[in-house]
């Protein structure tokens, strides 16, 4: 009866030692995906964080370009109408100086 009780302590042994080794391979697994969804969820606030700052940069450009494009528009015109009004001015002053 010893014997047998030696032989299932000996077959027990090796049954609770892949038991423990088991426990600690999914206990080790669960940190490693717990860890890996914890980079990933840090790159995807980064990436977040990274596009906002991009579209917030894209909108201030594009006013930017804007009132430049409006700034140039204007010079333009007041050019326009410089020329225009020199023109009117020189056609007065000819007309002025010939002779009726």
């Amino acid at each position: 009866m010893r014997d047998q009780e030696e032989q299932s302590l000996k077959e027990a042994k090796p049954v609770e030692k892949r038991a423990v080794e088991e426990a600690e391979r999914l206990a080790k697994e669960q940190a490693r995906k717990k860890a890996y969804l914890a980079r990933e969820q840090a790159i995807e606030k980064d990436s977040k964080a990274k596009e906002t700052k991009r579209t917030e940069k894209r909108a201030a450009e594009e006013i930017e370009q804007l009132a430049r494009e409006q700034a140039r528009r204007e010079a333009y015109l007041a050019r326009e109408k410089a020329t225009a009004e020199a023109q009117e001015a020189r056609r007065l002053k000819a007309k002025k100086q010939t002779p009726e």
